[in-house]
Formats: structure tokens, sequence, C-alpha cells
């Protein structure tokens, strides 16, 4: 069972940074921007699924998010957790594991044969869902998972990620307007703040980012031309 007896939200957020950065999840290109989901250009990249791959790191981390919901929300709130496809689906079966909590996951859309099931696994009416995921940028991904949910009869107001971009003003508006809290342990903020301190890129790529982070929109619309 999970202790309580973990360090403060700050500095859940500065080791979990670290830890990002030792096994190089994160990834800093100036010269030749990563193309997102959107289409949009960012000088940042960050793959959350390397995590699965180092077992003390992934212990740790999901750990801390097990325990950052718990103080956020309570301890008795939760009666299934559920991972959205794909990315989501390893760490919300290790938080279940730790909560000792039926899991199951959202499809992005339905499969389109057999049952043309959406949501793999049991969800029931009146079920407090949480949500996990890998990340989240503005919210606007959470959103589908979270409909699905809740056409179950299930609740679901809240979701829990390793990594929140934390950049996009209108994200707390996008969640809020659909009665989700988000819940994170670090941002491109503490990641920038733990880069510095450890040496781990060159000012010039990070005074970039930083430039990129304070007025991403402006960056990539300037990118862009």
């Amino acid at each position: 069972m999970i202790s309580s007896n973990y360090p403060a939200n700050s500095e859940i957020a500065k080791l979990t940074a670290r830890m990002l950065l030792e096994v190089q999840a994160v990834h800093f290109n100036t010269k030749k921007p990563f193309t997102l989901a959107s289409g949009l250009l960012s000088p940042t990249y960050i793959d959350c699924r390397k995590l699965i791959s180092f077992p003390r790191v992934r212990s740790i981390i999901m750990d801390f998010l097990t325990i950052t919901v718990m103080r956020n929300v309570g301890f008795e709130v939760f009666d299934n957790i559920a991972g959205g496809e794909t990315a989501g689906i390893p760490f919300a079966a290790l938080v279940a594991e730790r909560m000792g909590l039926p899991m199951s996951y959202i499809r992005k859309k339905p499969k389109g044969y057999g049952r043309n099931a959406r949501i793999e696994g049991s969800i029931y009416e009146n079920q407090n869902v949480l949500l996990v995921e890998d990340l989240t940028t503005d919210g606007g991904s959470k959103l589908s998972f979270v409909e699905a949910i809740r056409e179950t009869g299930a609740n679901c107001s809240h979701t829990a990620v390793v990594f929140y971009y934390d950049i996009f003003p209108e994200t707390d508006q996008i969640l809020g307007e659909k009665g989700i809290t988000l819940h994170k342990l670090c941002t491109w903020w503490d990641v920038i703040k733990e880069a510095k301190e450890n040496d781990r890129f060159d000012s010039e790529t990070l005074s970039e980012v930083e430039e990129f982070l304070d007025q991403p929109r402006k960056w990539q619309a300037k990118r862009s031309k």
C-alpha cells in the first residue's frame, strides 16, 4: 500500500523534472523544431512513454502521481481508474494497482468491429472515475475521453497527468467549462529550472525555448511564415 509520507508538491515537481531529463524524455531543438499533433511547430518535445522502460523512475513517478491525487482530492473518492489510448494505459494500470481499484481504458474512437466498443474494461453508472494520462498540452484531447466515460453514466471530473505544458492560458477555461480539474506533477517551467541548474542544455537553446514558452503562439506564428 502506498505511503502518505511523500515530499511537498514543489519537491515532487523538481524531482519529476530531474527524472524526465535523466531518462532523456525531454528534447529541445531550436534549429529543426518539432511538429506537434496540431500541426504547429515547437522547439520542445516530451516523451513520457519512455518512463515505462525505467523501472525505478517509473515506480517513483507513479507513487508521486497517486499521492498527489489522494492529497488533492481524497483517499476514498474514486471507484475506477481509466487510461486514455494509448499513452495513458500503462500509467492508469500502475495508478490503479497502487490505489487498489479497477482499471479500464478509453479508445480514441470506436474500434469499428465486434462490439464496436470505445471503453475496454468495466465502468458502471455512478462510479467516480479518475482519467489518467501521460501529459496534457491545452487540455483539449482530454475532453473526448471524459465524454466517453460520462456517457456510461459514471462521473469523471478529475484527470491526472505526469506532465502539463502550462503555457496555454486557455487550458484552465477549456477544462473548467467541462467541470474537469487537472492534477499534474511538473511543467515546462520545472524542467527549464532543473535544466539550467544542471547545465543540461546550452544557454542559447534554453533562451529560445524560454521565448517559446513565454509566448508560444507568437513564436509559432513567426516560425510558420
